[in-house]
């Protein structure tokens, strides 16, 4: 089992007060994950950056989830896969089936970006 001390204090004398030396041990777990091999050297180089190692931001993630009881982003559906819009798309592909659909043309609307 591997241990990492969190924090240590030593006696020290600040206005007439002992602070008396305080060790707050922790036991060090592995973990491991499968990733892509290019996302991993990514992330690798990102920290190297930021000044940290990929153990330490992994640290701050799993702090932040336990901390904030979430995850620290917001994680969304794409709407084309939900329900209604499923429901929706195949009431259009019946339509289009039985000959019910009506197409008309349009003028090409072209994105400004």
């Amino acid at each position: 089992m591997h241990y990492k001390i969190l924090q240590r204090i030593d006696d020290v004398i600040q206005n007439d007060i002992i602070y008396e030396k305080e060790v707050i041990i922790m036991a060090l777990a592995n973990l491991s994950v499968r990733i892509d091999e290019k996302d991993k050297k990514n992330f690798e180089s990102f920290c190297n950056q930021t000044g940290m190692n990929v153990s330490v931001a992994i640290n701050i993630f799993i702090k932040t989830v336990l901390r904030e009881h979430k995850l620290p982003f917001e994680i969304k559906t794409d709407n084309f896969y939900s329900e209604s819009n499923i429901k929706y798309l195949e009431q259009i592909a019946s339509d289009i089936k039985e000959g019910k659909a009506k197409f008309e043309e349009h003028e090409l609307i072209e994105d400004d970006e």
